[in-house]
């Protein structure tokens, strides 16, 4: 599959030795574990509402449950390369998940709103280290190739995102507690699954710094990756967290609309999305989904609530999509190892999504419910316009530095 500009060849699924389902067991562990951690941005979907009552709290204090939880992901993001670098992948992952059960655990006895958001932020810390790791761990073990272990990764992706709602909504719907304390369970599995199954990783000959994140998003292609994703990722964010509130269903029924626009994200990542590269290329499927999720979000906003429940759903189709292409863009168009450039990607991107959060109730209480929704078209466009403007330094240097990664995969195996 190929990040740049022309059709990739090949069937992901069936490429290199492995393929996407032959992999191993640390793989399968890692992997596994990932799907918790993504069930847990979705989580709190159906029970935002609930929440909002049981705390006495408003929708925008209710958001910054996303806002804290992703601004800490975004400041971690800078220290997870550090840390990993010193004390090895394996405990790196661990320590991510411990913090999560701790935190998560937590935030299942918060008595105001003001201790959920800050127990949810300690949560994103251990989310960082855990999926930027887990990440570098897949791609390094992973069977077939960075091609697989890409796939393999936004499949755990799309699990977790179609899951985490389901689960708020079936626990939730006895107490918005509930989640919380079986998010810290299933983690508290994952620590075990990894603590057997995961053998302990050579460290790197080279420790990475704390800057070295920011100094890769000098090089004009990441930079302008992690500058389409940061837009992308305010309309991604605005539909996840402010949504619910519009729809203003019940948990169950909330939950069953997310599960179905998680599906959706998952099918097309993993089945729909290297198809279409294969045939059109990557940057322009990934300029048309961006538009086309623009013109979704405004269905969101103006259509009934039929057809808000309707794009709601859809919009998983394009977010899929668009989650595939800019992974592999992030990892393979620097010149930095796949690490350090996801690192600084991220660093940007989830800003983003700490800032749609907060700013989409606060655009409401400005106007109306519809105007979030009319600057979310228009940074999914906006992104969509700088993979346009920097379509050159986007392909061409993704196809001078393929070997040089094809290469890095070949010897950066973490697992036994």
């Amino acid at each position: 599959m190929s990040s740049t500009g022309g059709p990739a060849e090949g069937d992901p699924f069936e490429a290199g030795a492995g393929g996407i389902l032959r992999q191993p067991k640390a793989v399968w562990a890692t992997a596994g574990a990932a799907v918790v951690a993504f069930m847990g941005i979705g989580l709190v979907d159906p029970i935002l509402p609930s929440i909002a009552q049981g705390l006495e709290a408003t929708p925008g204090e209710v958001s910054l449950l996303f806002t804290s939880y992703f601004l800490i992901t975004a400041v971690a993001m800078l220290v997870t390369g550090f840390v990993s670098s010193r004390i090895g992948g394996r405990k790196t992952l661990l320590a991510g998940l411990a913090l999560v059960v701790v935190f998560a655990a937590l935030a299942g006895t918060s008595g105001s709103v003001d201790q959920l958001v800050g127990f949810r932020a300690g949560w994103g810390l251990g989310n960082a280290l855990f999926v930027s790791t887990s990440l570098a761990v897949i791609v390094g073990a992973a069977a077939g190739g960075s091609a697989a272990a890409i796939l393999l990764y936004e499949s755990a992706l799309g699990l977790g995102m179609a899951c985490g709602p389901l689960l708020g909504a079936v626990l939730g719907n006895a107490s918005w507690r509930y989640p919380f304390f079986g998010t810290a369970a299933l983690m508290a599995l994952g620590f075990l699954a990894i603590t057997v199954l995961l053998k302990e990783q050579p460290k790197p000959a080279r420790k990475t710094s704390l800057l070295d994140p920011l100094k890769a998003l000098g090089h004009g292609g990441l930079a302008s990756a992690a500058a389409s994703a940061f837009f992308y990722n305010y309309t991604f964010f605005t539909v996840l967290a402010f949504t619910p509130f519009v729809l203003d269903m019940t948990p169950y029924k909330s939950g069953a609309v997310f599960f179905a626009w998680g599906v959706l994200l998952a099918v097309f990542s993993v089945l729909v999305a290297p198809r279409l590269q294969q045939r059109l290329g990557s940057l322009k499927v990934l300029a048309g989904s961006l538009v086309l999720l623009g013109a979704d979000v405004l269905l969101i906003g103006y259509g009934n609530h039929a057809a808000a429940i309707a794009g709601t759903i859809a919009s998983g189709a394009f977010i899929g999509v668009n989650n595939t292409v800019y992974t592999e863009l992030a990892l393979g168009v620097s010149d930095a190892p796949r690490p350090v450039a996801s690192a600084g990607y991220n660093f940007v991107r989830w800003f983003a999504a700490a800032a749609a959060p907060y700013f989409a109730p606060k655009i409401e209480e400005w106007s109306d419910a519809r105007m979030p929704f009319v600057v979310a078209a228009v940074t999914a466009v906006l992104g969509a316009a700088v993979v346009a403007v920097r379509r050159k330094s986007l392909t061409h240097q993704a196809e001078e530095l393929e070997p040089r990664h094809a290469a890095e995969d070949g010897v950066s195996v973490f697992a036994g």
